[in-house]
This record gives structure tokens, C-alpha cells and sequence, in this order.
């Protein structure tokens, strides 16, 4: 089957997810880590794009972002995997592509799904079984969004800003929105619209997107076209 044409709009929120080759790891320690959010932040600078939430997992990351230049997204995610491979591949003493193909995205509706978006990330590693609090990871936004730790990495989304009137405010009430776990139908929702490259918001916003784009973002009707 055919894939989408990737669009990356300025200014509308996406949600990243790339994978290691055939699930295998592509963090060994926390050094690694640390390398990655290092060129995350470097390269996330150099294309202008804002990174709202992001966790780290053993064989796979996920990062919402926000692009504000042309085809800034997959500049910054190209830059990173070049530079994370040749780090990984010496320190490791291996050869040949990490990656799992290209990343896997979809554009966010701000009003209606961001939030979420930052939920089901930040609760990856619980939903893992790794820790049962995200206050226990240390890969993730959880940090900055929910405890207020100070990053360079991190810009605050305009949804996120609506939680409160101020900082401990928004801490407070963002702490109680990630006292819920993501809804199955919602996981299910996330999940194929990143993997397929679909716009994960309403019917209007998905239309407004493929006339802004002139590209499908949508779910193909299946079956034979209605007669005019």
C-alpha cells in the first residue's frame, strides 16, 4: 500500500514516533540519552521548531512538536538520526542503519487532542510497566510539564498555557490531567493516525488541513466510488 504524503503545515502541532530497526534498542545506557536530547535541542534550535513534550524509551521515541519553518520537522528529525546513528554505531562497535524506515507522524488539532497528545507520552513508561509514576522517569517531559524542572529543551504549548493562571497553577492542574490514563479507544485513535500519517483531530480540521495541503490525511473510503 502506498504511503501518505507527509505534510508538516508551519504551525500545526505534530506527533513524532521513530522506532529502532526490527524493535531493537536504541538506547543502551543513559549516556545515550543524554546524547540524544543534546542533538534534540541543538537541532530543534537550527530548524525552529518548538518541542512541547517527548519521552525516551528503550527502542523508541516519541516527541510533539511544533514547526515553524518549511518542512522543519523532518530537517530536525533527518539531522538527528544522522548524527545519533554515527554516535551509536562507533560507541557500540557496529554498523548499518538503527532506524526502523522513516519516522512515523501526524498533525495534532490544538483545541481538542494536544493534551492528550502530552498525556500519552509522558505515560509510555507506565503504560511499559517500567515505573509505576512518571515522576519516576527520568527520560520525559513529565519533569518540566508536571514537577515545573527548568529546560532549555522545552516550549510550553498555547493549550498547556490555558491550564492556569500561572506556573504552579498549570503544575497542578497538569498533575491531576496525568492521574488518568489514556483511554483505550483514544490509544487505538493515537496510535493509527501516527502510524498511517492521518490528521488526529475533528472531521473540519482534517478537511481544513487537506485543502490547506492539497494532500490526504484522512482514512481512503474502501469499496468502489458512489455513481454521480
Amino acid at each position: 500500500m502506498a504511503r501518505l504524503l507527509r505534510v508538516s503545515p508551519i504551525g500545526v502541532p505534530q506527533h513524532i514516533m521513530q522506532r529502532g530497526i526490527n524493535r531493537q534498542a536504541i538506547f543502551a545506557d543513559d549516556s545515550d540519552m543524554r546524547a540524544y536530547l543534546g542533538w534534540l535541542k541543538e537541532c530543534s534550535v537550527k530548524h525552529d521548531v518548538e518541542i512541547h513534550a517527548w519521552v525516551l524509551m528503550t527502542n523508541h521515541v516519541h516527541i510533539l512538536c511544533t514547526p515553524k519553518a518549511e518542512r522543519a520537522t523532518s530537517k530536525m528529525m533527518q539531522s538527528i538520526g544522522r548524527m545519533y546513528v554515527r554516535y551509536f554505531n562507533y560507541t557500540y562497535l557496529r554498523t548499518g542503519t538503527l532506524w526502523e524506515g522513516r519516522f512515523k507522524s501526524c498533525l495534532v488539532q490544538s483545541e481538542h487532542y494536544l493534551l492528550s497528545l502530552y498525556r500519552y507520552i509522558e505515560l509510555n513508561p507506565v503504560r511499559a510497566g517500567m515505573v509505576d509514576d512518571p515522576a519516576e522517569y527520568s527520560w520525559s517531559s513529565y519533569g518540566c510539564n508536571a514537577l515545573g524542572v527548568e529546560t532549555k529543551l522545552q516550549t510550553p504549548h498555547e493549550e498547556y498555557l490555558r491550564l492556569g493562571k500561572n506556573k504552579e497553577e498549570r503544575l497542578e492542574a497538569y498533575r491531576e490531567l496525568l492521574n488518568v490514563q489514556v483511554g483505550k479507544e483514544l490509544l487505538t485513535e493515537i496510535r493509527e493516525s501516527t502510524n498511517r500519517g492521518l490528521a488526529l483531530g475533528s472531521a473540519s480540521f482534517s478537511a481544513q488541513i487537506e485543502r490547506l495541503t492539497n494532500a490526504r490525511v484522512t482514512k481512503k473510503r474502501i469499496g468502489r466510488p458512489k455513481k454521480k
